[in-house]
């Protein structure tokens, strides 16, 4: 008798959600289907890894696939430093074959809205470089730098949108933390000006 009322309810709790699932009026499972295609290309974004064929290549950047603590800082032409919150998401897109991290500024006292900009880092095979897009549509910003691994640091030059050299690194490369640095070059290269300097701590749990 144990075992046939197990069944039975079994039976019933189907019966049931089947039930539910058929009084769902139509236009509201419609809603639900039209929303999960709307977010596929998400799931079809992402990678749970690097691509094969990137080889040693792919050390380069997925040891910052994960959550970051950000603590931004921004050297002003006048000598002062302004400080900001906030945080770096880092992960594999396409197969595999890219690397995006997402970086997110928290909105300040006077501020509504956070700042958002994100990049998308692959590696050129022709060219031996990595080749990285940054792109920030609140400021209708978009720059590419390349290179790859200097020593222990991360080193990529490209130039500004108002044609002046810059020169962006990754330094102090650790588990747990990294220091990136932005410079920019009013010399043609010859001296560099520390423009942003921001502090990252590795998220956990």
């Amino acid at each position: 008798m144990i075992s046939i009322s197990r069944t039975v309810r079994r039976v019933l709790g189907v019966v049931a959600a089947v039930g539910t699932l058929i009084l769902l009026p139509w236009h509201m499972i419609e809603a639900q289907q039209t929303a999960d295609l709307r977010q596929a290309m998400i799931g079809v974004l992402s990678a749970s890894s690097p691509h094969p064929s990137l080889g040693d290549e792919a050390r380069v950047f997925d040891r910052f696939v994960g959550t970051w603590a950000c603590d931004y800082s921004f050297h002003l032409d006048d000598g002062s430093v302004r400080h900001k919150k906030g945080e770096l998401l880092v992960g594999w897109i396409l197969d595999g074959r890219a690397v995006q991290d997402i970086f997110i500024t928290y909105p300040g006292e006077s501020e509504k809205d956070r700042r958002m900009g994100t990049t998308i880092r692959f590696f050129d095979t022709a060219l031996k470089q990595w080749r990285i897009v940054f792109i920030s549509p609140q400021f209708n910003y978009v720059v590419t730098v390349q290179g790859g691994s200097v020593g222990d640091r991360i080193v990529l030059r490209g130039t500004d949108t108002d044609g002046a050299p810059i020169r962006w690194s990754f330094n102090d490369i650790k588990p747990d933390s990294f220091v990136w640095r932005g410079e920019k070059s009013h010399d043609d290269g010859k001296t560099w000006k520390l423009e942003e300097e921001h502090y990252m701590k590795r998220r956990t749990g």
